[in-house]
Parts: C-alpha cells; sequence; structure tokens
C-alpha cells in the first residue's frame, strides 16, 4: 500500500483531466442546468406576455420526460402486449420498438430556436419568394377564443411552404406545432423541424402500435392545451383541388376532450399561391401514374430549382412568385358542436357513432377551409383561360372575363385580394407570371394561348379556387 508507483506525465495529466469532468459533472452541472432552465423559463413567460395563445409547459417538459410519459401510458402498454402476442415478438423488443416510435413522433421544442431562428427564417423565406398578404380574417372571434383552450389551425395543403407561410404570419399570436410528413427527415433539417416544435408522422402507416402511440402523443398535447396545426387532407393536392379530409389526427385530437375542462377549438385556415413550387412535379405525378420519387431525388430537384433562381437574381432577371394569402376563419368549437347534436361526451357515444360524427367534424372543416381559400390572380387568370370556348383569347376579352369572374365572387360575399384595388394590374400581375414560365404565350395576332403540354398546369391552379365557382 505504501509502494510508490511510477506513471508517465502524459497519463497523469488526462486522469487530472477526467477527475475535473467528473467533479464538474456532479457538482457544477446541476447548478448550471438549473441557471439556464430558470433563464429560459423567464425567456418563456416574457413571450408569453406578448402571444395571444401562450406557450404551455408541457411543449417545454423535457423530451425524454415526454418519451417516458408516452411509452408508459395504460393505452400504449396494452399496444405493446397485444403487438407481441399478434407478431411473436418479445416483449422486450415489443417495448423497444415501442419507444423507438416515440423517438421518431416526440419534437424537443426550443422557444429560442422558434422565435429567434425559425419566425426570422419564416419571415425571410416567404417575403423573399412571395408578395405576403393576409386575406379574410374575423378578429372579433378569434380574439373571444378562450385563452386556456385547445387550439388547432387545420389547413388546406397546397405546398410545403404552407409550414413556412403559416408560422410566420401566426409568430405574433403563437407557436405552432405541426404535423410534419417523412419527406422533412433529412439528417439536418428533422433536428431544426424538432426544435420548431413539429412531430413527424407517417401518413400511411398501417401499424397497430405505431398509430395508438402517434394517437397518445397528440391526445397529450391536446390534453395540454398546445397549439397544434394540422392538414385534414394528409398530403399536397395533386391536382389542385381540395382533397377528402383524413380524420385520423382530428380523431385523436378530439378523443382528447373527454379529459380537460377546457374546449377544444379548431380554426380553419385556408392559403393559396400564384405559383407553386413544386407545381409541375404534383401535376406529373397525375399524369403518368409515377413512381414514389426518392427524398435523394426530391432533395437534387430541390437544389437544381434553387440554383437556377439563384442565376437568375444574379442576372437580374429574377421576379418574386406573385402573391401568397392566408386567410383565417371562425372558430370551430367542440363544444358547441357536441351541443348542436345532443351529444355530452364523446367517449358515451359507440365507436360506430363516434366515428361518423368525426367523419362529419372533419367535413366541416373542410367546408369552412374551401370558403378561405384566397382568389389570387393567377387563379383567376387561369379559370377565365380555360372557360374560353377554344381556350385563346385576346386581352381585352380576357379582362372583361376575369371582370365578370370578380363581380360573381363579390356579390357571393366571398373574399377577393384585388392588388392595388386596379383589376387591370390584377389580370397584368396573373397573365405574368404565366407568360413568364411560358405556360401562356402570345401569337403575333395578340391571341393568349395555352402551352399544350402545361393544360394541367393551368387546369392546377383553376382549380385552387373552382369551388366557389360551384356554390354561386
Amino acid at each position: 500500500m505504501t509502494q510508490t508507483i511510477e506513471l508517465p506525465l502524459w497519463v497523469v495529466v488526462i486522469a487530472a483531466i477526467f477527475a475535473m469532468i467528473a467533479i464538474a459533472d456532479r457538482l457544477l452541472s446541476p447548478a448550471v442546468r438549473w441557471f439556464f432552465r430558470r433563464r429560459v423559463n423567464q425567456a418563456i413567460d416574457e413571450l408569453n406576455t406578448r402571444l395571444q395563445l401562450k406557450i404551455r409547459p408541457f411543449g417545454t417538459t423535457r423530451r425524454a420526460v415526454l418519451i417516458d410519459r408516452v411509452v408508459n401510458d395504460p393505452q400504449v402498454v396494452d399496444a405493446v402486449a397485444e403487438h407481441s402476442r399478434e407478431t411473436g415478438e418479445p416483449i422486450q423488443v415489443a417495448m423497444a420498438r415501442a419507444a423507438r416510435y416515440a423517438r421518431e413522433i416526440v419534437p424537443m421544442f426550443n422557444a429560442y430556436a422558434y422565435f429567434r431562428i425559425g419566425t426570422r427564417l419564416a419571415r425571410w423565406i416567404a417575403t423573399a419568394l412571395y408578395r405576403v398578404r393576409l386575406g379574410y380574417t374575423n378578429t372579433e372571434a378569434l380574439s373571444k377564443v378562450e385563452p386556456n383552450s385547445s387550439v388547432v389551425f387545420v389547413m388546406n395543403h397546397r405546398s410545403n411552404m404552407d409550414y413556412v407561410l403559416v408560422t410566420y404570419l401566426a409568430s405574433s399570436s403563437t407557436a405552432l406545432s405541426y404535423a410534419v410528413g417523412e419527406w422533412a427527415r433529412l439528417p439536418v433539417l428533422q433536428t431544426l423541424i424538432r426544435f420548431m416544435g413539429a412531430y413527424f408522422i407517417r401518413r400511411n402507416a398501417r401499424n397497430t402500435l405505431y398509430r395508438r402511440i402517434l394517437a397518445t402523443y397528440v391526445r397529450m398535447a391536446t390534453e395540454a392545451g398546445v397549439t397544434q396545426a394540422v392538414f385534414p387532407e394528409g398530403g399536397l393536392s395533386r391536382d389542385g383541388r381540395l382533397r377528402p379530409p383524413r380524420i385520423g389526427l382530428i380523431s385523436y385530437i378530439v378523443s382528447a376532450h373527454d379529459h380537460v375542462s377546457h374546449d377544444t377549438v379548431f380554426i380553419p385556415v385556408g392559403l393559396n399561391y400564384d405559383r407553386v413550387l413544386e407545381d409541375r412535379s404534383l401535376v406529373f405525378e397525375v399524369d403518368h401514374q409515377a413512381a414514389p420519387v426518392s427524398t435523394w431525388e426530391k432533395s437534387t430537384r430541390t437544389l437544381a430549382f434553387l440554383f437556377r433562381n439563384l442565376r437568375l437574381r444574379i442576372a437580374g432577371k429574377w421576379h418574386r412568385f406573385g402573391y401568397a394569402s392566408v386567410s383565417f376563419g371562425n372558430p370551430v368549437s367542440v363544444d358547441q358542436f357536441l351541443a348542436d347534436h345532443g351529444v355530452g361526451k364523446w367517449a358515451a357515444l359507440e365507436e360506430g357513432a363516434r366515428d361518423r360524427l368525426t367523419e362529419e367534424l372533419a367535413h366541416q372543416l373542410m367546408r369552412s377551409i374551401g370558403g378561405l381559400i384566397p382568389v389570387l390572380p393567377v387563379s383567376l387568370v387561369a379559370v377565365a383561360l380555360l372557360e374560353s370556348p377554344d381556350q385563346r383569347i385576346d386581352r381585352l376579352h380576357l379582362k372583361a372575363r376575369v371582370g365578370a369572374l370578380i363581380d360573381r365572387l363579390i356579390g357571393a360575399g366571398i373574399h377577393i385580394h384585388v392588388p392595388r384595388q386596379d383589376r387591370d394590374y390584377e389580370i397584368d400581375v396573373g397573365l405574368r407570371m404565366l407568360t413568364l414560365r411560358r405556360i401562356v404565350t402570345e401569337e403575333p395576332d395578340g391571341a393568349l394561348v395555352i402551352a399544350d403540354r402545361d393544360r394541367p398546369l393551368v387546369s392546377y391552379y383553376a382549380n385552387a379556387i373552382q369551388h366557389l365557382f360551384e356554390t354561386i
């Protein structure tokens, strides 16, 4: 015990460094973590004084704690046991699978990343690409939403820019937790998206265990009052029309309603663009019944698109992609919806009746969204071009036709965005977007003609508002 041991100096130095790290971890880390946690909480409290819909404690809970809560939820434990019986997997393997699904779904909301990075980046991207306009909004009705309500924004899905656009326009009121598809699960992007409070979902998953875990997380978030944003269509529209709603996420949200004292409120949101970044890819998928495109191929196309537009900008030939607009509709209260149908609690209904009522709610929300979709220049011009008998029309007749369409919409009480309150300018803007892309060409005699290969593309933009004319 008293013998002398000789060690090389480098071994002693390394041992001393590890000893200091261990001491710091044991003694200093808890205090440092507490200090930073307190600063974060102070920052969130300050943010909440400015936000209409507050950031709830659930949103700032450590991700590991949320994952543990989801995995150990009684419904998930039962689902794990059922999965083990059906597949023959050992219960430990099934539980590990459940934990993997939970880690895939649960976000890691970071208020600094959301408000200091995310919203500023969203504003920069949105305003760099589009002339962003707020369409219809019933400020009085929105202000009457109870502060402690669970608020869910439900919107049509036109583009992957939807996340960016709504985040920017809603940033002064709330932090949104999105349900994001697998397209965004790229190494760096998925981390940033999780920091923004979004959670990933496999839209076409048929795995019962996965669906139970997703339902559990959504239920917990709704019970805790987290402000969420979902796309009932479940994916991007390929032909420009609204797709039938999927009731999955909506059913998970309303299932939480019986477990809380506060109301759940859906806010319909309608979006539209003069140019959808993915329009050609979406239309191509419809026309050619194309096989699913890999994430790598999508990333390559995106980079090529960005490089091409950067080159145009450097050359001074680049134009913004027209207008992008968002309209916010009247809130739909789940309490009021149930009262209108003479129902006290969702849980009191049989499964079939619950599904039918949820589907009715989903279709009601989609009708509200459809009535909110902003009427923008390109969509109006596209409708007018397709309505011409031989799809050839001169500028004078085009202006007359678009003017008649505008009068019909205004007469029906539909909100329409007329840039600069100048109808001629609106037509010029819409037509310019189509001619710059050579979708429409002007012949020597002055006739405007749709390029044969781009007729589906013109239909895509017309379909965005075509349903409005079917109801008036």
